[in-house]
């Protein structure tokens, strides 16, 4: 396993379960209940064979658990990214550990904000480090190899658990308990981290990203507020006003099936593009794209593609940095 020519990789920790510690070895639920967690130091000091893997080089953004990571994280982590690439030319890549359950958003953020090929690589456990049958320290072994491997570079933000590779752009976390839980759907993981400790990949991302964006976070001291409105059976327009009374930039509509949702969920919408609420949809059943039919364009709707509705929250965010074009809008959709 060891490398005498060994990759720097910038190892970032934000805390979640992969840092919590239980009262016993079978506290899988409650670990969280006192707050005692690792830092990413001591966490890295569990599993020495990362160093012989690549130079850990270690640092604590924040330590919290993943349900109190907000959007000014986001911000702070990208710019610390961006900071250490833009400073350390040699260094081959950066993992960052993180709570699952809003773990695939940062990673998405990662995958818009990060300027630059070099792979950036999140990662989190469902079992924590104090468990029994924890997968909190070979994911963390995972990402560092992932990270320090050449072959990561130029494939976006990237999201490693049980030993598997996936895009940030299209992994969601579909279980709330089993190790398995994070899925791209019907894309697909990219490789996998495997058990004779290679790295091997079989697909990369299409949609524009990290080197290749054109989002910057240079003087954006806060992003634009976007909310997720949710339809279901009989949702009517009552959520959807509310978030125009008070003053949201976007809205993204969770709708059913192929975007659409019951009439006066719909009308709600339309009263927001009219009060010049830019309106995204997406659909809330897991897979498959929104696509913009005829009825859609006319009532001046923006289509999320195949975008989850977190992540295209995330992305109007960001486009709102640099536009309120509607048409620019829907480029930027359709684009990452």
């Amino acid at each position: 396993m060891a490398d005498q020519n060994r990759r720097r990789v910038y190892l970032f920790g934000t805390g979640g379960t992969i840092s919590f510690v239980g009262e016993n070895r079978t506290d899988f639920a409650n670990y969280s209940y006192q707050g005692s967690q690792l830092t990413i130091e001591e966490m890295l000091a569990r599993v020495p064979e990362a160093n012989e893997l690549a130079e850990v080089v270690t640092e604590q953004v924040i330590n919290v658990g993943s349900t109190e990571v907000y959007p000014n994280h986001w911000v702070t982590l990208a710019s610390r990214v961006n900071e250490r690439f833009a400073t350390d030319p040699g260094a081959a890549g950066a993992a960052v550990t993180h709570g699952t359950a809003t773990l695939e958003e940062t990673a998405y953020f990662l995958n818009l904000t990060v300027r630059d090929a070099r792979p950036v690589v999140v990662t989190g456990a469902m079992r924590p480090p104090s468990a029994m049958g924890t997968d909190a320290d070979n994911n963390l072994l995972d990402a560092v190899r992932v990270a320090a491997a050449k072959q990561s570079a130029g494939r976006g933000a990237l999201v490693v658990l049980n030993n598997e590779i996936q895009s940030a752009r299209d992994v969601t976390k579909t279980d709330s308990y089993r190790v398995e839980t994070f899925q791209s759907g019907h894309m697909g993981f990219l490789g996998y981290a495997d058990a004779d400790g290679k790295v091997a990949y079989y697909r990369r991302p299409e949609q524009r990203h990290t080197a290749d964006s054109e989002f910057d976070l240079n003087g954006v001291d806060q992003l634009p507020r976007v909310d997720i409105a949710y339809a279901y059976a009989g949702a009517d327009g009552t959520v959807i006003d509310a978030l125009v009374e008070a003053g949201v930039d976007g809205i993204v509509a969770a709708g059913l099936g192929s975007g659409g949702s019951p009439s006066p969920f719909m009308a709600g919408l339309q009263r927001a593009i009219a009060a010049q609420v830019p309106v995204v949809l997406a659909t809330q059943v897991g897979t498959g794209r929104v696509v913009q039919t005829r009825r859609f364009m006319e009532q001046g709707y923006i289509v999320a593609d195949n975008l989850h509705p977190k992540k295209a929250r995330i992305l109007m965010m960001l486009a709102l940095t640099r536009t309120k074009d509607p048409a620019e809008l829907q480029r930027m959709m359709l684009e990452y």
